[in-house]
C-alpha cells in the first residue's frame, strides 16, 4: 500500500511527531495507520525511559484553582533547559497538570501519573512521555500543592513563571492575601511564626552565634545574652509575621494582619529547580547529542 500525504498528514495530527518521521513509521507498516501509531509510541517510550535519569532544573511554576474556587494548587513542572520551558506544549502540558491535581483528590506525585490528564484521554505520566519523545528533553512533575477551604481566603502571586506563592487566609481580603504572597516571593520565609521553626534550626543557628561571640573575649553571661539577642533577630527575620512588610517597611506582617482582622493559616513558595543540584553542561556535546537523537 502506497503513502499518501493525507496519510502522513492525519499521522502527524494525532501524534505530534515530525513529517519525516511520520512517512518513515508509514512506510514500514505498509501503511496501517493504528500499527504506526503503536509503534511510534514504543518507541517514544523507550526514548523517554533512556532521558529519565537526566537533570532537569529548568522549568515552570503554574498555580490554578478549582472550579467551585474553594480550592487551589500550585505545581512545579522541570525541564532541562529553559528555552523547552517557554514552549507551547510544555506550558500547555504544565498548565493541564495543574487543573488535574486540583480537580481530583491527588495525594502525591506517584498517584497523580495515573490520573486522566485534564482535557486529554491519557494519563499525565503517558502525556509526559509522550512530549519527552516529541521535544528531546527529560521533563520530570517534580510537587504540587493545593490550599483553600470553603471559607478561606486563598491569595496566589507569580513572578514570571519561576517563583510562585499560595496563602491562605482566615479574614482579611483577597487583595491583602495577594499582598501577602508577593511579600513572601520577594523575602522567602522559613514559616508562618516563630513557634513554628524547627528546633534543630533554632540550635543550628545558636552554635554559629556562640562560635562567633566566644571570638569576643567576653564573658559568658555576657556571650548568652549577645546569643539570645542574636537569636531574637534570626527568628524575625525567618517568620512571616516578623518581617517587615514589603510594602510598608514601618510595620511588621504581623502588625499588617492585625490591623485588618486576618490570620494566615499557612502558605507556599515554589520556586523552580530549588534544592535541584545542577550538573555543568558540555552544550556542545548537548547539540551533538541531540543531532544524533540520543
Amino acid at each position: 500500500m502506497s503513502v499518501t500525504a493525507a496519510m502522513v498528514k492525519e499521522l502527524r495530527e494525532r501524534t505530534g511527531s515530525g513529517m519525516m518521521e511520520c512517512k518513515r513509521a508509514l512506510v514500514e507498516t505498509g501503511g496501517d495507520l493504528e500499527v504506526a501509531i503503536e509503534n511510534m509510541r514504543k518507541a517514544g517510550m523507550a526514548k523517554a525511559d533512556k532521558k529519565a535519569g537526566r537533570i532537569a532544573a529548568e522549568g515552570v511554576i503554574t498555580i490554578a484553582s478549582s472550579s467551585d474556587g474553594s480550592k487551589t494548587t500550585i505545581v512545579e513542572i522541570n525541564s532541562e533547559t529553559d528555552f523547552v520551558s517557554q514552549g507551547d506544549d510544555f506550558n500547555n502540558f504544565a498548565s493541564s497538570v495543574a487543573k488535574t491535581v486540583v480537580e481530583n483528590d491527588v495525594n502525591d506525585v506517584a498517584s497523580l501519573n495515573d490520573f486522566a490528564l485534564a482535557g486529554d484521554t491519557v494519563t499525565v505520566d503517558e502525556k509526559r512521555r509522550a512530549l519527552i519523545a516529541k521535544i528531546g528533553e527529560n521533563i520530570n512533575v517534580r510537587r504540587f500543592a493545593t490550599i483553600g477551604t470553603d471559607d478561606s481566603i486563598v491569595g496566589t502571586y507569580m513572578h514570571g513563571v519561576r517563583i510562585g506563592v499560595l496563602v491562605e487566609m482566615q479574614g482579611g481580603s483577597v487583595e491583602l492575601a495577594k499582598d501577602i504572597a508577593m511579600h513572601i516571593a520577594a523575602t522567602k520565609p522559613l514559616c508562618v511564626a516563630e513557634s513554628d521553626v524547627p528546633a534543630e534550626e533554632v540550635e543550628k543557628e545558636k552554635e554559629i552565634f556562640r562560635g562567633q561571640a566566644a571570638e569576643s573575649g567576653k564573658p559568658a553571661e555576657i556571650v548568652e545574652k549577645m546569643i539570645v539577642g542574636k537569636i531574637k533577630k534570626f527568628l524575625k527575620e525567618v517568620t512571616l509575621l516578623g518581617q517587615p512588610f514589603v510594602k510598608d517597611g514601618d510595620v511588621t506582617v504581623e502588625q499588617l494582619l492585625k490591623s485588618n482582622n486576618a490570620k494566615v493559616i499557612s502558605f507556599v513558595r515554589f520556586e523552580v529547580g530549588e534544592g535541584i543540584e545542577k550538573k555543568e553542561e558540555d552544550f556542545a556535546a548537548e547539540v551533538m547529542a541531540q543531532v544524533r537523537g540520543e
